[in-house]
């Protein structure tokens, strides 16, 4: 599975294709991610930021409680952050869990 839940976190494993046309989720990627299209281009951390910015406002999310706990210069990144009950919707509606 792309995600874990522990206690009230959220680890969540993403394959960021950066210089899309828009920010959207996509399919599972593998058997443990999930891809995400970025609109940034990944140069200086560009791509980064605005995933940051996307998962914020699709789980409702400060952008400073999202932490990246690794691959901030890889495709695979992992992120951390607060379990919301717009996480706990978006897994419902996607068939996720």
């Amino acid at each position: 599975m792309f995600y874990s839940v522990e206690e009230m976190s959220v680890t969540i494993r993403i394959k960021a294709q950066p210089n899309a046309s828009k920010s959207e989720f996509c399919e599972v990627y593998g058997e443990d991610a999930i891809k995400v299209r970025i609109k940034a281009p990944a140069v200086e951390g560009a791509a980064n930021k605005e995933l940051v910015k996307f998962l914020s406002k699709s789980f409702k999310v400060a952008k400073s409680d999202i932490i990246f706990k690794s691959g901030q210069q890889s495709k695979i990144k992992s992120i951390t952050f607060p379990l919301t009950e717009k996480f706990n919707e978006w897994i419902e509606q996607n068939g996720y869990r």
